[in-house]
């Protein structure tokens, strides 16, 4: 099986590569009577989108959606959605001189291990271009999260390099403090720091890693399997399906490793009638089930790959050589990466909020 499709019940096939005509998905499970448009896919691609500031790939793609099924009078029908997004500026020649040299922190030897050949143009179907596909299911899943659950996602850059974001309250961000400023920072002061650094890491013809955090908000408690579905599994599944990512962890998270019992646990209590927890290291779930407090996660995200600087390598043939990539490429990851990895967590309570449903109606 190729791996293309996630999700039981809310699942999503995609297709597509970064020089190919376009990106494709399709999502299965949807309800009927979801009021659905284009324009609702659009606001998340637009975040997602290249060329959108200073420290981003200067790649221009309008990422507009086409929805070509599953929507009538504004309104899911209950079968599948096709989605298309068109690839419109790919300069397939900035890839000639190294379609037979291997990229240091790319898929290119992986693949040509795997299959025999690759399509060496901006990395094929290993590009981050293919993620088009899963931020437009990912603000379906969104839309229906709200309107059902009222669950909210948010995400943003915790950290870039070594500057790290304070952020008292994950649960109290907000999107427009998100998009205030190029870099998805909400700490203000942080945010002119990390956009001074990815500006002279691209000056220097190289880039910078970081991390993003994700918080989902009104979630239910008793979502997710108590064995090899868990709520975590899936989700770390999930996020570590997206290019670039190289850790992820929950709650306190490996923070954890160097607490007690009695520091690391989260007391149990009431507020406004409901069972909740005096504080949050276990980010939301128990047992893999989720606990009714928010869900948080981070997610480690590697420097860019792709350098203009030469770097040593090897030819299809294993003779020594060097590289660098005329491509146009992000200095730093994180900004564009927060929508993509709020669709995937999207993707992941959707379809364990069917599950549950199905499984358990009356709760």
């Amino acid at each position: 099986m190729a791996g293309n499709s996630f999700g039981q019940l809310f699942r999503v096939t995609t297709a597509g590569e970064s020089h190919g005509p376009a990106n494709v998905c399709i999502v299965d499970g949807v309800p009927p009577g979801l009021e659905l448009s284009e324009a609702d896919l659009l606001a998340d691609l637009k975040r997602r989108r290249p060329g959108q500031s200073k420290i981003t790939t200067q790649r221009q793609e309008e990422d507009q959606p086409r929805i070509l099924s599953g929507v009538f009078e504004g309104k899911t029908t209950g079968t599948a959605i096709a989605i298309l997004i068109e690839n419109q500026d790919q300069r397939s020649g900035d890839y000639t001189d190294i379609k037979d040299k291997y990229r240091p922190g790319h898929a290119d030897y992986t693949f040509d291990a795997k299959y025999g050949f690759r399509d060496y143009r901006g990395g094929g179907r290993s590009s981050a271009r293919e993620t088009t596909a899963r931020v437009a299911a990912g603000a379906i899943a969104k839309k229906l999260l709200a309107r059902d659950c009222g669950v909210r996602i948010v995400g943003y850059v915790r950290q870039v390099g070594p500057i790290i974001a304070a952020i008292p309250d994950p649960a109290a961000v907000t999107l427009a403090q998100v998009e205030a400023n190029v870099v998805r920072c909400p700490d203000a002061q942080a945010a002119e720091k990390m956009i001074a650094l990815i500006e002279q890491v691209r000056g220097e013809q190289d880039s910078i890693g970081g991390v993003a955090e994700l918080v989902a908000t009104s979630v239910p408690p008793g979502w997710g399997e108590p064995v090899f579905d868990k709520l975590k599994a899936d989700l770390g599944k999930a996020m570590f399906s997206l290019p670039a990512v190289l850790g992820v962890e929950f709650g306190s998270g490996f923070a954890s490793a160097s607490l007690r019992g009695s520091e690391n646990n989260d007391y149990f209590t009431t507020a406004d009638g409901k069972i909740v927890t005096s504080t949050n290291r276990h980010g939301g779930m128990l047992g893999g089930i989720s606990s009714g407090m928010p869900i948080v996660l981070r997610c480690a995200v590697k420097p860019t790959s792709s350098l203009s600087r030469p770097q040593p390598t090897v030819t299809c043939a294993g003779q020594p050589t060097t590289i660098a990539t005329k491509g146009r490429h992000d200095p730093c990851l994180l900004p564009r990466f927060v929508p993509m990895g709020e669709a995937m967590l999207a993707l992941v309570l959707a379809d364990h909020y069917l599950r549950h449903r199905a499984q358990c109606p009356r709760k």
